[in-house]
């Protein structure tokens, strides 16, 4: 087992937690024996992530604390010592027999978070969700041992939900960190720009390009409600059924709310609506 270092040489934590998310991680509806895997994954998910997004640091520090959790779930550390949740990570992927790639891809997601600040496209976000989104549901589905075409409908619906969290997140994200996922030459032709962001409601132009963004997620749910049909395993079609519901009913709220005035987000109700209605549905795909 690898020897874990200190937590507090590397790791910037922020407070939240698996409850935060706008989806289930690791729930009751997936069998025990792989939850403390999901938890590995979310934990050092969680860790980098909070690294990238830390105000305190600098750009090339940020890189540097991710290179070294990189390096140590690939086994690549010069003998160093291993942060505690990159540990637990490489232990998991050694138990389970699966590859680095998946945790690999979302530090690279945070690579980009420490020094970028802007996206030209949504094609261009979209290759930024394939790294930060994608490997999530990517992980989960081949540590079921479910057939790679899944991905065709998984990463979907991960994008789309990485996208539901940038426009929560845009008025935060923009005045905190001076990053913007909203492409910019949307914002311009709509006749504004990333100052926008800083005030206390949205306007017509940012409304307009917001609910742009909502379209692209529509797009993307429309594959993305395929997935509880396409995977073999029963719990986990109801927990997929689950976070497909719990995708539109937010997209639903971000279309009537406004994200700068207040943070749009799920209630308890939204996630005992969908938990019901979405595991009796993937239930009954199963069958």
């Amino acid at each position: 087992m690898a020897d874990p270092a200190a937590p507090d040489a590397l790791e910037t934590p922020s407070g939240k937690g698996s409850r935060d998310e706008n989806f289930p991680v690791g729930s009751w509806l997936l069998p025990a024996r792989l939850r403390p895997h999901v938890a590995a994954y979310y934990a050092i998910a969680r860790t980098t992530d909070d690294i990238a997004d830390n105000p305190g640091l600098a750009p090339a520090e940020k890189l540097r604390r991710l290179d070294v959790f990189a390096a140590a779930v690939a086994g690549e550390s010069a003998g160093g010592p291993v942060p505690a949740s990159a540990a637990r990570m490489r232990d998991s992927l050694a138990a389970t027999g699966l590859g680095p790639r998946h945790v690999l891809d979302i530090i690279a997601a945070f690579r980009q978070d420490a020094t970028r600040r802007r996206y030209a496209s949504w094609d261009d976000l979209m290759g930024y969700c394939n790294l930060s989104a994608a490997p999530v549901g990517r992980y989960v589905l081949d540590l079921h041992g479910e057939d790679r075409a899944t991905w065709a409908v998984s990463d979907p619906l991960c994008n789309a939900l990485q996208v539901l969290n940038h426009l929560q997140d845009c008025r935060d994200d923009y005045r905190a960190l001076d990053r913007v996922y909203l492409p910019e030459p949307w914002l311009a032709a709509a006749g504004t720009g990333v100052e926008a962001l800083a005030a206390e409601r949205s306007g017509p132009a940012l409304r307009a390009v917001i609910d742009r963004m909502l379209d692209g997620v529509d797009a993307l749910m429309a594959r993305a409600r395929l997935l509880p049909g396409a995977v073999k395993s029963r719990r986990l079609a109801m927990e997929t059924a689950i976070i497909v519901r719990l995708a539109d009913r937010l997209a639903a709220l971000l279309r009537d709310g406004d994200p700068l005035a207040r943070r749009v987000a799920l209630s308890r109700r939204d996630f005992a609506r969908a938990g019901l209605s979405g595991a009796i549905g993937g239930l009954l795909l199963r069958r």
